[in-house]
């Protein structure tokens, strides 16, 4: 991991989306996991249930394990995105089509309650409030969530074009099947 490393002065609730679809995602979920709680100054408070989705953007590909981690981090916005990319290249990740199939991918979703806008970040995540498995995940850990237009994260969810996203929740980290979300 990357040294000496620019620190806010405080510690800042984090949201970040992960996902994967090869090299058995579900494991690769479980390492970036583990890579992120080892990350100076950050705490892995706690993760949203695991979820199947097909993928977004590039559909001729397998589907899509996520999964919605809350941290606690003194990391500023792009040293946390500079360690996320760090990860994804560990794991294997390389710069390819865009959508395409990876090993896995780490998106800052949500830094407290900070707006940022750069060549390199967009924080909220740009696309997070159209992307049911975003919405779904980080909803079991925000329910309270409202949206930049005002809505709740549930009047999102049910909205037409995002409700009509395949989801499924992977109970008993995918051994027992799915559950329709």
């Amino acid at each position: 991991m990357l040294n000496k490393e620019p620190v806010t002065g405080r510690q800042v609730v984090a949201y970040l989306g992960l996902g994967s679809n090869m090299n058995d995602p579900e494991r690769q979920i479980e390492s970036a996991l583990s890579a992120i709680s080892g990350l100076p100054s950050t705490t892995l408070l706690r993760t949203s249930p695991l979820y199947s989705s097909k993928p977004w953007g590039k559909t001729d590909q397998p589907d899509f394990v996520n999964i919605v981690a809350e941290i606690s981090t003194g990391l500023d916005p792009n040293s946390l995105l500079r360690h996320a990319k760090q990860i994804e290249a560990e794991q294997g990740r390389t710069e390819g089509e865009r959508w395409g199939p990876r090993p896995v991918d780490i998106d800052i979703l949500l830094y407290g309650d900070r707006r940022l806008r750069s060549d390199i970040l967009t924080i909220p995540h740009i696309r997070m409030w159209e992307r049911r498995f975003v919405l779904q995940p980080l909803a079991d850990l925000r329910p309270d969530l409202i949206s930049p237009d005002g809505r709740t994260i549930n009047d999102l969810l049910s909205h037409a074009d995002i409700a009509s996203q395949g989801l499924w929740r992977i109970i008993d980290s995918g051994k027992t099947g799915h559950e329709e979300k």
